[in-house]
Parts: structure tokens; sequence; C-alpha cells
């Protein structure tokens, strides 16, 4: 009897134990399709972009409500409502939307009322792209410059002072458009408007209070700071962060308070980097569009990537081309495409199918496991996981980081014959492999980069064929695509995503010498350990450096030699993807 009570209860725990065996990699892999699949929704509510003002004209043949919000300081502010917003698949990132929307403006503009300095015509978010952006236009007698301080009434939240970039590339001009920046959202924002003349005079002093409404998004508007021992100064410019999980489908900019003074409204998604376009910026506005988008928040151009989605990086290639890391939608394996975009004619074309140029390696790889370290990418085929591109023009080549095999890869004649070149990592992790020839040789006693993020070119050497590369060195060891191989790792290599607190991660600079085929450490210094994501950008006259380290939920400005000038502590979800300062000029503002 006993025993069979016995037998039963074997029989009953082996049953448990298989079911869970079946019933964890399924929950695993639910768990991690809902997780990934955030990055390719898109927006479906676009309602929250209508601060709610009331309707005081409709205009029929735009399909255009003109509502007035109420702000509470005595400047009119009009809102511009286009009557399709809660239809389903609308979208402000729509050429037809956008040119109602500028239609309505046209139509304000050319009205009875004599817009002027003091009585402007004033909209706010006027083309649903930026939520606390304060459209203003009006005319003065002679040709002035306008810049602004906006003044808010909590102690911990400095001033703001720029210098407006007017749409019409003027410096100095008698009709003034452009989109205040800087207004701090659920804040009572006093702006101090100053019109001047070109020879340095005050012509008109001008002061108005907009009650503004809280974040779209409910993101924070101050962030944690804590001061660094250098004595630099911090340089001009707005941090702007990008793919802040949680929060996906906006980003956020901040000025060198911690004060967010512009929150990108987007279709999904979220900001892989920012490229300049003249006067104008070219950015992803969800995984399968990216958007041409002037200073006033108007998209002039949208960009379909029609069967694939984006990942990880853009950047300018030849002229007029833009080159996108990105997927097959339905493609067997990620991240492992490079697409050329016309700039002019939208037309999208892939240049590069990574598993044609490194074959006999991705033939010995496999999928994601539900038990490996990156378990939310379950059952995706994730060999190479590009997260950067930087294009060398001389030998229409291409960089690009691979955080799988922990590699730095060149192929050049990307549109011709596309051919390896060299990789720069761990030489053992191609020792046994058909691509051994092709690492370069580590010359110096240093550890070579894990998982690193975000490389780009700073400068070419004396020597034609030697120049830098700046690493987001994550210093993290993962692998879940190679099975039989193990490398022999420093301490000081973390394998935990999340750390024991002993790791750091590293800047690096990397010499590449092409003619010896090796690379050498420049320089380091140590950030605080990410294990994914992240960057560090070279940036400004003073050579500063922008760090990002995603999963420590911290970016920071370091001086040239590496020291933190200033840390910035957010929250999200797990991470944020990158963080990369802007000075924005041009677009939103004047030299």
């Amino acid at each position: 009897m006993v025993w069979k009570k016995h037998k039963k209860l074997f029989l009953i725990l082996a049953a448990v134990v298989v079911v869970l065996a079946i019933a964890v990699p399924l929950t695993v892999l639910a768990v991690s399709r809902a997780f990934t699949a955030q990055e390719s929704a898109v927006r479906t509510d676009w309602g929250d972009a209508d601060v709610g003002g009331e309707v005081v004209e409709r205009d029929e043949a735009l399909q255009i409500e003109y509502a007035e919000v109420d702000l509470n300081g005595g400047l009119r502010v009009l809102q511009l409502v286009p009557m399709d917003l809660e239809e389903e698949n609308f979208t402000y990132y729509d050429a037809g939307v956008q040119q109602r929307l500028s239609d309505a403006l046209e139509e304000l503009k050319a009205g009875d009322v004599q817009w002027t300095a003091s009585n402007p015509l004033a909209v706010l978010n006027p083309y649903g792209t930026g939520s606390n952006g304060l459209y203003l236009y009006f005319e003065t007698d002679l040709p002035t410059q306008v810049s602004y301080t906006v003044h808010v009434e909590d102690d911990s939240i400095p001033d703001y002072t720029a210098t407006a970039a007017d749409a019409g590339g003027e410096t100095y001009t008698r009709v003034h458009e452009f989109q205040l920046i800087g207004l701090v959202p659920g804040e009572t924002n006093e702006v101090t408007m100053q019109v001047t003349g070109s020879w340095g005079t005050v012509r008109q002093t001008v002061t108005f209070t907009v009650d503004m409404p809280e974040t779209q998004s409910g993101y924070d508007t101050t962030l944690e700071t804590t001061d660094g021992t250098s004595d630099a100064a911090l340089t001009e410019g707005l941090f702007a962060m990008m793919r802040v999980n949680g929060y996906l489908g906006y980003g956020f900019f901040y000025d060198n308070a911690g004060v967010l003074r512009y929150e990108m409204v987007l279709e999904g998604y979220g900001l892989d980097r920012i490229l300049p376009y003249g006067d104008d910026i070219i950015t992803c506005v969800s995984s399968t569009r990216l958007a041409r988008i002037n200073g006033l928040g108007q998209v002039e151009q949208v960009y379909d990537l029609d069967g694939y989605e984006l990942h990880h990086d853009i950047g300018f290639g030849q002229e007029g081309e833009l080159l996108a890391l990105a997927e097959h939608v339905d493609g067997e394996t990620v991240e492992d495409v490079v697409l050329s975009v016309d700039l002019e004619t939208g037309e999208v074309s892939e240049l590069i199918d990574f598993t044609d140029v490194l074959p006999e390696y991705f033939e010995t790889t496999h999928a994601v496991a539900p038990t490996d370290e990156f378990f939310w990418q379950a059952g995706e085929w994730d060999w190479l996981h590009l997260n950067s591109l930087q294009y060398m023009p001389e030998d229409d080549a291409l960089i690009v980081s691979s955080r799988e095999t922990s590699t730095i890869i060149k192929v050049t004649g990307i549109h011709s014959e596309v051919t390896l070149d060299w990789m720069a990592g761990d030489e053992a992790f191609w020792a046994d492999t058909a691509y051994a020839e092709y690492s370069l040789r580590q010359e110096g006693d240093f550890v070579p980069q894990y998982g690193q993020h975000f490389v780009e070119y700073l400068g070419d050497g004396e020597t034609e064929g030697v120049y830098y590369l700046a690493v987001y060195n994550n210093n993290y060891w993962a692998n879940s695509s190679r099975d039989g191989y193990e490398p022999e790792l420093a301490e000081s290599v973390g394998t935990d995503l999340y750390g024991d607190g002993s790791e750091t991660s590293q800047v690096y600079v990397y010499c590449i010498d092409e003619n010896e085929r090796a690379f050498s450490l420049v320089s380091s210094f140590d950030v605080p350990y990410s294990s994914i994501v992240s960057n560090a950008s070279h940036y400004g006259e003073e050579g500063h450096w922008v760090v990002n380290s995603g999963v420590a939920m911290v970016f920071g400005e370091y001086d040239a030699d590496g020291v933190l000038i200033r840390e910035y502590a957010y929250e999200c979800t797990m991470q944020n993807y990158r963080t990369i300062k802007y000075d924005m000029v041009g677009c939103w503002f004047a030299e």
C-alpha cells in the first residue's frame, strides 16, 4: 500500500515536472515576445495630443478644428486638432495630415489679425510631434532676431535662455516664425522675449506666462543630478534620451540642469540617433519609418521601410543616402541587414545581408533559447546583433559593431562588391573559424572589448591607413547563438546581466592600423557598468564625452580626460538605449 502511494506520488511529481518543462519555456517565450514586441508597436491613440481646448472654429475643407487652450497667462494659445484624430490608423506622420496642418497655419497667418511680438500667433504643438513646443509667428517693422528666457517659480529649476532659429533661415528678419523650445511641462512658465536689431539694440521686450500641461508620456520633468570631480564647464546643448524602455514612442531632451525642455512624440519605437540634414533633422519615428522634421516640428518627408524593421542605428552614407541597421520583418534572422535609403526619392534598398558576408560562421549558429542569457529574444536567430554603423567614404566601407560576437567588423565596397576587410576583438573567438585571417592583431596588454556598443570614428592618424575609433566597452560577455566556445575571460569582464557591483564598463579609444593589420588601446576610462545597450559620444570643441550606461540608468558628461563633470539618474524599465547630446543649432536655435 505504501509503495503504491509512493508510486502515485512519484507519477504526480513526474507529471508536474513534465508540465513545467513544457510550460516554463513557453511562458518565457511568451513573456519575451511581449517584451520585444513593444519596440514594433505603433501608437493607436493620439487623443492625448489634444489638451482639451475649447473649439472656436472648424475648417471643414481642411478637416481641422481650431481650439483655444486655456494656459492662464494672457497669451491666446491655439491648438490645431485634426478632425480624424481618433480614427483608426491616424498618424501625425502622414504627408496629408501635415499638409492640412500647414495650410491651417497659413490661413491663420494670412487672416485679418496683425500679428506682433506683443500679440503673436501662438499654437501649442502645431504638428503633433512635440508636446511642449510652442509655435510663434509675428512681424516686426525692422529686421530683428528673437531670443528668450524661460523662468519658473520652482527654485530648483534654473532659467533657460536661447536664441530662436527662424523658419526662414535668416538671422535678422521682419517675419518671425519659430518653435519656442524650453517650456517646462506641468509648470507655470514666464517667458521674457527680446527682439534685437542687427546692431545689438533691444528694440522690444515682451513677457508672457503659460501654464504648460503635464508631459504626454508621464515621464519625469527633472532628473536627479550628481556633480563629479571635474572643474570643466558643461557644454551647451540638450541631452536626447533615446528609446527609454517603458516610454517607447517618445524622445526626451534635457538641459544641463536635468530639466526636460522638449518631449518629442513619435509613432512608436524611439530615436536611435538624430541626423542633422540642412536645418532639418532625420530620425526614427517608428520601427518601420524614418522622418525628416523641420524646426517647427513639421514632418517634411516620411521614409517607409516596407518589409523591414529598424534596429539600433542610422547614419549617412554617400551623398543623399542614409544607411540603417535593420532586419526583415518576416525573416529567419534578426539584426543583420543594412539598408540604403535615398533621401530625395525615399527609395529603400537592401545593401548588405551579413549572412552573405560571414556565411560559414552563420551556419554554425542557432536561435536564442529560453534558458540563454538573452532570454527575452527567445526564438530569434540573433547570431550577429549589429548595434552601430560608421560609413568610411575613402574606400566605400562600413564599420559595424557586433554585440553577439564582441567584434568590430569592417567591410569594403558596400555599393559594389561587399568584401570583408577586418575584424577587431578577442582573436580567440575567430581562431577556429574560417575567418581567423581577418582578425586584427592585438598590440599591447589590455582586455579587448566585450558586448560593445556605439563604435564611432574619431579621426585619422598621421599615416594613411591609421585612424581612431571610440567604443563603449560594455565589458560583458554573453553569447546565445554559438555552442562549444568558452572564452578565457579576465576577472574584470562581467558575465552577469546586472553585475555584482564590482564590474565597470569603459570608454575605449582604439587605434586601427590597417597597414600592420593591428589594433591597440590608446586611452580608456571607467564608467558605470552596463551589460547591454549604452553609448559613448565625443561631443563639442572641448572634446567632452557624453556617456549613457543604460542598465545602470545613468548618463553623464565627462571632460576630455574622462573625468566626470555631472551625472544624471533616470527611471525606466530595465534600460535606456542611448543618450546623445545635440546643440540643435540651425533647427531649433540660432548660433
